[in-house]
């Protein structure tokens, strides 16, 4: 009952939220409202990469998601978004997602190197030489069954990261 209730209030929320405000559209970055967050078309770049992630904590926010979680969905957003451009190279067009549900905020970035998949290393996530091999580990705990599957683009790695209680 209580979840329900919850639910409801969430979504009275998001009927009276306005909408937020995007940037412009220029070359390679299109971002677009969809129910409870946003859809990003960008080309990879630092720049680019920077207004997602902003946009990662205040559009779901502005939806009623908490800092917390906001604050997750961005360093997942971040570690998915760092992975593409390693795996494809520089420049590589890439749609990002980030939307509040129910229970959290759902995150899916498509890239288009469908046969590339995210490998895990044997890197311990407590190891203090490593530089880098941590970040699936971290979505595990951060995104717990976060998946890959097909998309019209590629790939996308999809993730939802429960709201914090």
């Amino acid at each position: 009952m209580r979840e329900m209730l919850r639910r409801a209030r969430l979504a009275d929320q998001r009927r009276s939220v306005e909408r937020p405000t995007f940037p412009d559209v220029v070359p390679g970055l299109y971002v677009q409202h969809r129910e409870g967050g946003f859809v990003a078309h960008i080309t990879a770049s630092e720049s680019t990469f920077s207004t997602i992630r902003g946009l990662t904590v205040s559009v779901p926010m502005a939806y009623g998601a908490g800092q917390d979680t906001a604050g997750s969905a961005q360093w997942v957003v971040s570690e998915l978004l760092g992975n593409a451009k390693r795996a494809c190279g520089d420049h590589v067009p890439l749609v990002i997602e980030v939307y509040v549900t129910g229970r959290g905020i759902q995150v899916n970035v498509h890239d288009p190197a469908a046969d590339l998949l995210p490998r895990r290393t044997a890197v311990a996530m407590d190891s203090d030489n490593a530089e880098s091999g941590r970040g699936l580990g971290l979505l595990d705990l951060l995104a717990p069954g976060w998946d890959v599957a097909p998309s019209r683009v590629g790939k996308q790695v999809r993730c939802h990261l429960l709201a914090a209680e």
